[in-house]
């Protein structure tokens, strides 16, 4: 096992385990500051900003043997023996240089910038730069140029940290971006006729620690400090990916990665970092409804839901599909409830949205072709309750031969998924329950027209396409009169209080062997469930 010392503290290294001196650092609760580095791209060492003092301690003397010069932390690796001292003047010195240096042609208009509350300029500012300000501010022009439909270069920002650049070689594998010019004229910029238009453009904006790269989709709509973040998942394929939403009052303003080793590591595509218009559509269902002879009628979700329950639980024949896009909690009470009605009940997994196939990137990131959340999840769900998971299909065709006394249809899908033609088999249902975000065509024939919630409202849990179970709590409420569906199930079970989807998840885990390690609480990156014992194991 190898040993570091960083600043007279010594840390244990693991067998085989590579670190450079700024994740030793990290390692330590040590702060090395950076522009360039960024553990998901190669190393330049280009800004100069982690240089730290470097020795070596001997095995059999114990006495220490520093280096002269300074080296940058980011490209030294942390080694058995290694010494870094990151505290000294001379360290604080060159900081401090580097800060005034970037400074010099800067233009100080944080005022008008996006990145202001959130940029490393600002902050190892105050943290490593000089006191005082010795060079005239002078006056400056905001140059700034479209590098493709996302992202927005504001030029005289831009520190020439190059991770753009190398994000797009060695991650994306599109190359847009280079760096033109030499020397003190050197500026990021496209490749003529080349611009920047890949599926994860957006993630540059991430990277960039200053504001030079802008988000054209975000430029000016709302200051960091008046946002509020919340961890959840992407809702848009079946990867998972780790998300953080930002929202004030209720309304998203923009969709950021958060870092999760075991699915997306540091980077989400653009359409689940812009996918999120639907959930602020006016055109949303937000009114609970009753057909009637003279047209469908509001009423209010408790007379509402007491009603529902009556009519059905008189019922003997029952079916509900299950979407895919309900958590792991809503699917289980959902089937829990029409089987706690008609033990025989259907149990159909609803429409799964697909595209032409996976996109792989040469760094390793996947956009899934399955185009929801938590197909896995809720196929053991249903499989758990009925034996088997039937199909959209094979449901649809059941229609034709078989009578449902009522049949509850669960949505939240975000585009058009299924037409007149699927919405006509239902006719044949005495009752027809349908809970979705828009007035598709099954919404409109329904005797029940529940308006749900999109995914940044909902609170529970998915499962991906590799098996991995991530938890997230609600981002934001649903509009007036929307329920999201865990707190209907909740209801119509007659359970107390509001819905508790920690609660449902470990009664999932006692009741279905495939979820058990979700038994414990969910760390932020997940749980594996394909590390479930088999049954009969300890």
């Amino acid at each position: 096992m190898a040993t570091v010392i960083i600043d007279g503290q010594e840390i244990q290294l693991a067998e085989g385990e590579r670190l450079n001196g700024v994740q030793a650092a990290a390692r330590a609760g040590i702060e090395i500051p950076h522009y360039c580095w960024h553990p998901g791209l190669s190393v330049v060492a280009s800004c100069r900003m982690c240089l730290v003092e470097v020795g070596r301690r001997d095995d059999k003397t114990g006495k220490i043997a520093m280096q002269p010069k300074l080296v940058p932390a980011c490209q030294t690796p942390a080694t058995d023996g290694t010494v870094f001292v990151t505290n000294s003047k001379k360290v604080a010195d060159a900081r401090a240089m580097v800060e005034e240096d970037l400074l010099l042609r800067h233009p100080v208009d944080c005022p008008i910038c996006d990145k202001a509350g959130e940029c490393l300029l600002q902050d190892y500012h105050f943290r490593y730069g000089q006191e005082t300000r010795r060079a005239d501010i002078k006056p400056f022009t905001s140059r700034r140029r479209e590098l493709g439909p996302a992202v927005t270069l504001f030029v005289d920002r831009c520190v020439m940290c190059s991770r753009c650049v190398r994000f797009c070689r060695e991650v994306a594998g599109t190359s847009e971006l280079m760096v033109a010019n030499r020397g003190a004229h050197e500026e990021i910029d496209v490749f003529p006729g080349f611009p920047l238009a890949n599926k994860l453009s957006g993630n540059v904006v991430d990277l960039c620690p200053v504001g030079a790269l802008g988000d054209r989709d975000f430029l000016y709509q709302q200051r960091v400090w008046f946002m509020k973040g919340h961890s959840h998942v992407c809702a848009n394929c079946s990867a998972g990916c780790s998300i953080r939403i930002d929202e004030n009052q209720d309304q998203i303003y923009r969709i950021k990665p958060r870092e999760n080793p075991q699915v997306n590591r540091w980077w989400i595509c653009d359409e689940g970092r812009y996918g999120w218009k639907h959930v602020h559509d006016p055109n949303r269902c937000v009114t609970a409804q009753k057909r009637q002879a003279a047209g469908a009628a509001p009423m209010e979700w408790s007379p509402l839901i007491a009603e529902l329950d009556t009519r059905l639980r008189r019922s003997r024949r029952l079916a509900a599909v299950v979407s895919p896009h309900l958590t792991v909690e809503e699917a289980y009470l959902l089937c829990r409830y029409v089987r706690e009605i008609d033990a025989e009940a259907a149990l159909v997994l609803g429409p799964v949205p697909q595209s032409d196939g996976d996109e792989k990137y040469p760094g390793g990131f996947t956009i899934r072709a399955e185009k929801c959340p938590n197909r896995r999840g809720v196929e053991q769900i249903i499989t758990h309750f009925a034996g088997e998971c039937a199909g959209w299909e094979h449901f649809l065709e059941r229609l034709t031969k078989e009578r449902f006394d009522a049949v509850w249809v669960s949505g939240g899908y975000c585009s058009q998924w299924h037409d007149a033609a699927a919405a006509d088999r239902f006719s044949s249902a005495d009752i027809l329950i349908v809970q979705d975000l828009f007035a598709l065509p099954l919404m409109r024939r329904a005797d029940y027209q529940l308006p749900g919630a999109a995914y940044p409202e909902r609170d529970g849990s998915y499962v991906n396409h590799a098996g991995r179970l991530q938890s997230f709590g609600w981002a934001i409420r649903p509009p007036a009169g929307a329920m999201v569906e865990g707190q209907l199930y909740w209801r119509l079970l007659k359970r107390p209080g509001l819905y508790q989807s920690r609660a449902v998840l470990d009664e999932v885990a006692r009741d279905i062997l495939y979820f058990r390690a979700a038994a414990e609480p969910v760390p932020e990156t997940g749980v594996d469930l394909n590390c479930t014992p088999a049954a009969g194991a300890p």
